[in-house]
């Protein structure tokens, strides 16, 4: 083949350099990781809060909307993942090179949606419903699960291995709940329940639910907004595809930093790269698959069926997370003392590992943009970067608890449709990056690319009809 002249565009960033896609492992069970992550970061508000108080309200006719948003996300990842395995970059510095500040209007995006400490409080809450210690005691538990969030993240030599597993026992401990649940205290009803929120009894809208809610819920279902984009992170720090060529992050206090070039790599598309990389696009799509779109579905749908056992048609049940403390007490009464606590203390971890999941990808998001973009001749590593919008993120979120603020569904609502609104655009995105920059062999196209015009299509509508609807309520004073 003739010499390769790499198709990443360097208008606003360097070029590429050219090497040979790396080989994959021969045994691929040891780089299974990335899918369970997002899937585990996902694991929160919408897993635990949201789609289970829609079920405590109108039961399980709008299951399938978790259905759509989490095989939409599964798309949206994959074209996500493309681009690193092709690169070695993220998505972001892809989108960076397109336009310099596509980067930084994700990164600031992603802030306005996470800083505000409600992934925090939620867990510090469900502490306690076990101490008994009231709501005054919310923020100070919340403050102290900050700090322990942030020396986590920044001792840590190297920081993926410390999220993975965190992930990996908070799955393991979700799992336990799910199990316990199907064989003590989900109902017959609920089966069957579900079943029609998949097909004949599926209704939308449903009302009385607020448009904005079931449009956070469907753009939470599995992850949303940054923290998919943050599966180009993830997937490097593992070393899939051309990741393998780029330094993982590290701790700049404990672990060992590398001198690393800010911008990726490119492999000329010859028959050896070709039949490396179709092994490689295969084992991402299957690792996705069933790491993350099948144990997200999964999760929701049997927390939903969990909460429709229990609380459906409780009259006066809290707009809030405090339809979880019901919930638990409920199941106290049913099943048992036991099996109340093992739900709130599942609850609790499983959310503040999420709250962890949460910093790190806002913080890797902000620092590989910061310092591929705006740094990239700078003496500060993107290890530093991470450490300093890590403790940023926590000191801010304390003097929000400070100030004796906190986050009722309306602001999860909120960063929710945030979420969508990302989703929109970088779906947009992803298609002129993966046709323009790729080579053609490579390149989305087909059903990939039907199902990118979806999800612009999907998240733009909704989009559209709740901003209307939100301005309709700001106009009639109510």
């Amino acid at each position: 083949m003739a010499e390769f002249t790499p198709t990443v565009p360097a208008r606003v960033l360097p070029s590429v350099a050219v090497r040979d896609l790396p080989e994959p492992p021969r045994s691929t069970w040891r780089i299974i990781g990335p899918g369970l992550v997002g899937a585990g970061v996902g694991l929160a508000s919408g897993e635990f809060i949201l789609w289970p108080y829609i079920a405590s309200q109108v039961g399980l006719v709008f299951i399938w909307g978790a259905a759509i948003g989490i095989i939409t996300q599964w798309f949206l990842n994959m074209e996500i993942e493309r681009y690193t395995l092709a690169t070695g970059e993220t998505a972001l510095t892809g989108f960076s090179r397109m336009w310099k500040h596509w980067g930084l209007f994700f990164v600031v995006m992603t802030l306005c949606s996470n800083l505000w400490p409600g992934w925090v409080t939620t867990s510090a809450t469900m502490v306690t419903y076990l101490t008994g210690s009231g709501e005054g005691s919310v923020r100070w538990i919340a403050i102290g699960m900050l700090v322990v969030i942030a020396l986590g993240l920044t001792l840590a030599p190297v920081i993926y291995v410390l999220l993975e597993r965190v992930i990996f026992v908070k799955i393991a401990l979700v799992a336990t709940l799910a199990v316990v649940a199907v064989a003590v205290a989900i109902n017959a009803e609920s089966w069957l329940e579900l079943g029609k929120g998949l097909s004949v009894g599926a209704r939308f809208p449903v009302p009385p639910l607020d448009f904005a809610v079931l449009m956070g819920a469907i753009a939470y279902a599995g992850a949303g907004g940054g923290q998919n984009l943050c599966q180009s992170n993830w997937i490097r720090d593992k070393g899939f595809g051309m990741g393998q060529y780029v330094p993982r992050l590290v701790s700049p206090v404990t672990g060992h930093e590398e001198a690393a070039s800010s911008t990726g790599f490119q492999f000329a598309p010859t028959k050896e790269n070709l039949a490396r990389w179709r092994q490689w696009w295969r084992f991402a799509n299957v690792e996705q698959a069933w790491t993350f779109a099948v144990v997200s579905f999964v999760t929701i749908a049997l927390m939903s069926m969990l909460a429709y056992s229990t609380v459906f048609g409780r009259p006066g049940l809290a707009n809030g997370i405090g339809f979880l403390q019901v919930e638990g007490q409920v199941l106290q009464d049913v099943v048992g003392t036991w099996f109340g606590v093992l739900f709130w203390v599942v609850g609790a971890l499983a959310l503040f590992a999420s709250a962890m999941g949460i910093v790190d990808y806002t913080a890797r998001l902000a620092s590989d943009t910061i310092k591929t973009v705006y740094l990239r001749d700078k003496a500060v590593s993107v290890n530093r970067v991470y450490f300093v919008t890590v403790w940023a993120m926590a000191l801010i979120g304390t003097g929000i608890l400070l100030a004796g603020l906190d986050q009722p569904l309306i602001l999860l609502v909120f960063s929710a449709c945030f979420a969508a609104v990302m989703m929109f655009v970088y779906s947009i995105l992803l298609i002129i990056l993966n046709r323009r920059a790729l080579p053609a062999a490579i390149k989305v196209r087909s059903f990939r690319l039907g199902a990118l015009i979806w999800s612009v299509a999907f998240f733009g509508t909704l989009t559209v009809i709740v901003v209307i609807q939100q301005a309709q309520k700001l106009l009639g004073g109510g």
